[in-house]
């Protein structure tokens, strides 16, 4: 990977637009050191300070600042052979916003890097491929290690799901709302509900519904406790709704079902 062209703390006011429908034509490092919107091949990003993307040769881009400045650090790069290669060895995604911890370290290896490249001073070509070098090895590593940490999270996240399941199924009693139980693995409720459709393929509410019919039947046939009793211990509030939502599933109301049996 060989640097084109090199830009430390570029500050950009209102009203700044970059649109590139065609791409840059080369690959492209930003240091995203502002709030700003970026459109990356017809998807729109609220992107937040401390964040990098590459991009690479033809992808359309657009951007601008969230508020009234933007600022960043970039890097035109000519192409060598074996770069893409590289790119996947160290484990370097293109055209995707990377959030970064470590944006201070990395803006400033760019302001050496923009020195060395400028400068007129013996070996400083060498002194660039090696801080570059730095560079990507330094980002890989803040790459690593965010994977790593949300493969920690999604693990813990998908063990917290099985516990809800579990006990939706086996404490059917229990009040148990959507928001409450999304704010128990700390997402919102639209997240929530769709990490539980993919790996249970069906819906949390499916689940409740299906967790108190199987409850109230138990019921019904173990013990002389009234409809609205039973309403009350699977979680309706209300007798008909209880009423209602049996008869959809079972085909009776709760009361032919206990005389039939």
């Amino acid at each position: 990977m060989k640097i084109g062209s090199i830009g430390y703390n570029y500050v950009h006011r209102e009203p700044f637009v970059m649109d590139r429908p065609g791409g840059t034509g080369c690959r492209l490092l930003l240091l995203i050191k502002e709030p700003a919107i970026f459109e990356i091949a017809g998807t729109t990003y609220n992107v937040k300070d401390k964040s990098v993307v590459l991009f690479s040769h033809s992808t359309p881009y657009k951007y601008h600042a969230a508020k009234e400045v933007y600022t960043d650090d970039w890097i035109f790069f000519a192409d060598e052979e074996g770069d893409d290669e590289y790119l996947a060895e160290v484990g370097i995604p293109q055209d995707t916003i990377i959030p970064i911890s470590n944006a201070e370290e990395l803006s400033q290896l760019i302001r050496t890097l923009a020195y060395e490249h400028y400068s007129t001073y013996g070996n400083h070509e060498k002194i660039e491929a090696h801080y570059l070098e730095i560079f990507w090895l330094k980002l890989a590593r803040e790459v690593q290690v965010r994977a790593q940490k949300n493969a920690q999270l999604l693990s813990e996240k998908n063990s917290y799901m099985m516990y809800l399941r579990s006990r939706i199924y086996t404490q059917p009693e229990q009040e148990q709302s959507v928001p409450e139980l999304a704010a128990g693995v700390g997402m919102s409720c639209s997240g929530f509900q769709h990490l539980y459709k993919k790996l249970f393929g069906v819906s949390v509410m499916t689940d409740i519904i299906q967790a108190r019919m199987e409850y109230a039947k138990t019921l019904l046939l173990t013990t002389s406790l009234t409809v609205k009793e039973i309403a009350l211990r699977c979680g309706y509030v209300s007798e008909y709704s209880f009423m209602r939502q049996f008869r959809k599933i079972f085909g009776k109301t709760p009361t032919d079902f206990r005389t039939i049996l």
